[in-house]
Order: structure tokens, then C-alpha cells, then sequence
């Protein structure tokens, strides 16, 4: 199992922080996280959402951090597509590739926030379609060879669509994933899956093994597969050697993320849209957590990791043991001191990665 971070850049009026700040820390964690060994750092795109994330262009601080770090990789967790033309996905990403090395991760997904949608003129129910139209057009434009597409939203002709990519054939692509229905369509273009931070554990397992099964199915034995199949699933982290201190520490900051994560989610959660019917099912976990967001509640459900490194390894295990490939650690969620993020980093890298690399001496 890999260990990769995850940010939303938050600017919580409670932390103290500005954007400026919050973003130079973030760079320096990035920093940290490159001499301590974790494998990747994924940032997410979001609009409008004062405080829960500042990160609307994700590609330019991925840029920043390529020129901070040498090894750790790089991750759009996720480009959405249906407000983002494909061709300008694709230079983008390559220009990163070029800027960092070959160490880009190209996930992409379809967004769930109508007020963007609304904003960028894009229609929320055709989105399915627009994001396989899209990946088909990334596709060509990664092969080298001039992108000529004719579909419903694109219509390209001869288009030579430059920088190239370093990866070959490509960097690795992803897909944001919350649907079963999303799971095995990923499964089916040989895409890596990412479960998002809003869901318990227990539907999360189930959609790793649907995955799973999704993908025998689409590349069976013998079959010349895309790639492997990667899953992976993000979580809040904070692990320092006083687990109780963590606990104490992560308490409000990790209530405030996840109250601020489920209102970003609510206006699908409540408002049904065509083709996010599956958010309308998760809305009915919607009412426990808004009435009893806590620690201990988010812990029980398998979102959280918070205690001592001896802690931490034990409700990691499960992860791993149900197959998950790479864990996103929203490491102190965003929401505390660049000093005890930090400190967490340290600990995890010291304490606990060494116990699920083999070397726990």
C-alpha cells in the first residue's frame, strides 16, 4: 500500500492563516514529504468554497511543488472535465510532466457542485457524456499522433497538441469515483479509482470489490491489460507519538472539515440531479452526521486516522488488507499548524511507513 497525501489548500478563519501563508506552508510540507519518502501528493479543483478549499488552479501550485521536490509524484485529484476543455487538460498536464520529470497523475472526474456547473455554463445532467468524451480526446492527444475527434461536445480536426508527455505511454489516469455504476465504468477503460472523503468505510469496501470484479471482467487472464488495477481512498490523519495528544489536537479541526466537506456535498445530497442519483442514496447517512459530527463517530466509520504510531498502524491494517492500493492522508485535514502537520509527517514516515514497507526493526 502506498501512502500519498492529499490537500484541499483550506483556509479556515479559526486557523489564523491567509492564502499566502497556507499556500508556502503547503509547499513546504510537499518539501518535507519528498525527503521523507511518501509517494504522492494529489490536489484537488474546486470553486467558490471560502475556507473548505482555495485550490480553483491546482495545476499551477502542482507546477510550484515540481520545482520544490525530486521524487515525490504529483497528482490532479481530480481535474473536473465538464468545465475544463479537454485539449487545455491535456497541455496542461503534459507541460507538468515536462516541468517535473514524468511524475504527473492525471485523475479526472465529473464534479458535484451546481453552483460551478452553473458558473462555468456546463450542463450537470450530461455530464457522463462529457467526461467520456473528454477522456477519449486526452487520450489522442497523449498517443503523439494529431487529435481528430467528431462527437456531441468536441469536434476536432488535425489538431497537434503540444508539449508532448515524458511518461510512456502516459501518465497514469484516474477517475474520482462515488457511484457503483462510476466503479465499474473505470474498471472498463482501464482506469485507476478514487474513492472520495464522504464515504464510510463499509460502502467503500464494497465498491473495492466491485471494482475488482469490474476489472477481471473487463481484462481477463491473459488479456493485454491497460495497467493494473490501483484503487484508492482518502482519509483524515494525524498520528503523533502521544496518541491522546492527537486525539486532543484533531478534535475540532477534524469536525470542522468534515461539517465543511458535508456542505459542499449537500446541494446533491438534497437536490436530486439527473445521473447523481447514487449521491441521493449517501444522503441518507447525511442526517447522523450532521447531527453528531465528532471524532469518535468519524473514527467508528472508518474516514479518520487519529493516535499514536502503534495506533495508527492497527486501523491502517484494515486498508491494506481489503486491498487498497494508495491511501490519500489528508494529514491534520488541512485545519491545523503547518508545525503538528509537519510533526505528523515525520511520525508517520519514522513510526509507521517502515511497518508496511517490511522493515520494522
Amino acid at each position: 500500500m502506498e501512502f500519498d497525501l492529499f490537500f484541499e489548500l483550506a483556509v479556515p478563519e479559526h486557523g489564523g492563516r491567509g492564502e499566502s501563508q497556507v499556500f508556502a506552508e503547503t509547499l513546504g510540507e510537499l518539501a518535507l514529504a519528498d525527503e521523507l519518502g511518501f509517494t504522492t501528493a494529489w490536489v484537488v479543483e474546486h470553486h467558490f468554497m471560502r475556507e473548505y478549499s482555495h485550490s480553483s488552479a491546482p495545476e499551477l501550485f502542482l507546477a510550484a511543488a515540481s520545482q520544490r521536490t525530486r521524487r515525490l509524484r504529483l497528482g490532479h485529484g481530480v481535474v473536473v472535465l465538464p468545465y475544463n476543455h479537454a485539449v487545455r487538460v491535456a497541455e496542461r498536464a503534459a507541460t507538468l510532466d515536462v516541468l517535473s520529470g514524468g511524475r504527473v497523475e492525471l485523475g479526472v472526474g465529473r464534479g458535484f457542485s451546481p453552483k460551478e456547473y452553473a458558473a462555468f455554463g456546463s450542463d450537470m445532467a450530461r455530464s457522463r457524456e462529457i467526461v467520456d468524451e473528454s477522456l477519449a480526446v486526452i487520450r489522442q492527444a497523449f498517443s503523439g499522433r494529431p487529435v481528430d475527434f467528431q462527437g456531441s461536445h468536441y469536434q476536432l480536426e488535425d489538431l497537434e497538441v503540444l508539449p508532448g508527455v515524458v511518461q510512456d505511454p502516459h501518465p497514469p489516469l484516474w477517475t474520482a469515483a462515488v457511484s457503483p455504476e462510476t466503479f465499474t465504468w473505470a474498471a472498463r477503460e482501464g482506469l485507476g479509482a478514487l474513492a472520495g472523503p464522504f464515504k464510510p468505510w463499509f460502502l467503500v469496501k464494497q465498491d473495492l470489490k466491485e471494482f475488482r470484479r469490474a476489472w477481471r471482467e473487463a481484462w481477463p487472464e491473459g488479456a493485454p491489460p491497460r495497467a493494473n488495477p490501483r484503487f484508492g481512498m482518502t482519509i483524515g490523519v494525524l498520528c503523533l507519538e502521544d496518541g491522546d495528544r492527537a486525539r486532543e489536537l484533531a478534535r475540532q479541526p477534524f469536525t470542522w472539515y468534515y461539517e465543511r466537506l458535508l456542505g459542499q456535498t449537500r446541494p446533491v445530497l438534497e437536490k436530486f440531479q439527473e445521473s447523481y442519483d447514487y449521491y441521493q442514496k449517501l444522503g441518507r447517512l447525511q442526517p447522523l452526521l450532521k447531527r453528531a459530527v465528532r471524532l469518535s463517530l468519524l473514527e467508528a466509520m472508518g474516514m479518520v486516522v487519529v493516535g499514536s504510531p502503534e495506533e495508527c498502524i492497527e486501523k491502517l491494517e484494515r486498508y491494506r488488507a481489503a486491498g487498497v492500493d494508495h491511501l490519500l492522508m489528508a494529514v491534520g485535514a488541512g485545519a491545523l499548524p503547518t508545525e503538528v502537520t509537519q510533526e505528523s509527517l515525520r511520525t508517520l514516515a519514522e513510526r509507521v511507513l517502515p511497518h508496511f514497507n517490511g522493515d520494522s526493526s
